[in-house]
């Protein structure tokens, strides 16, 4: 059976050369070349407005903006989900928080109960966070507890069902060389290939 694939870039600039969008093509070569079903979506592309309440969020799936409902779908009908994104400020780029917020609604992502606990509905998918890091990946996972990854596989993805959340980080992105790049991109096309059967 194929395997439907998400792929989300989460860099804010719409520009194709930082080494996420790199990475995004990566992914895209491997989950193709193992035979999945690809959808992929870069958030500096797409137009959409911030949450501002929480009314606004719990209308739910209607309440989704018109250029974020492909990125929707897809991310409901895959079964695996990639997200790529450069750490900004320790955490995800405020863009994607944006992002997340706005398609990982209610009636998508869960479902609230009268029990008061609410229903996952992202249950039988699988993720693959992939960060890039001017740190390296040490600093980030030990002096800084890699808090800000722990919440998205906890808060976000978990709590919406999604499991197994595996990750990659890339660290000292700024000063690695040529080679060092082209052997992650490698190693990215591997992985998607791995995760897409």
């Amino acid at each position: 059976m194929t395997k439907k694939v998400a792929i989300i870039l989460g860099h804010p600039d719409p520009s194709s050369d930082t080494f996420c969008h790199a990475l995004a093509d990566a992914c895209v070569e491997g989950a193709t070349a193992a035979g999945g079903t690809v959808s992929r979506f870069d958030i500096g592309e797409l137009d959409f407005p911030v949450l501002r309440s929480s009314r606004d969020y719990v209308t739910g799936q209607a309440g989704t903006p018109a250029d974020l409902v492909p990125a929707q779908r897809a991310i409901v009908d895959a079964r695996h989900i990639i997200l790529i994104y450069p750490l900004w400020h320790g955490t995800v780029p405020a863009l994607l928080k944006a992002f997340l917020e706005q398609v990982l609604r209610p009636g998508v992502a869960l479902e609230y109960t009268e029990q008061g606990f609410p229903k996952k509905l992202l249950v039988g998918k699988s993720a693959r966070i992939v960060i890039t890091m001017g740190m390296p990946v040490l600093a980030y996972r030990w002096f800084f507890g890699a808090h800000s990854l722990k919440s998205l596989e906890r808060n976000v993805l978990g709590f919406s069902g999604i499991r197994p959340i595996r990750e990659t980080l890339f660290g000292g992105i700024d000063a690695v060389s040529h080679d060092q790049r082209e052997k992650w991109l490698s190693k990215m096309r591997s992985q998607a290939r791995r995760d897409s059967r």
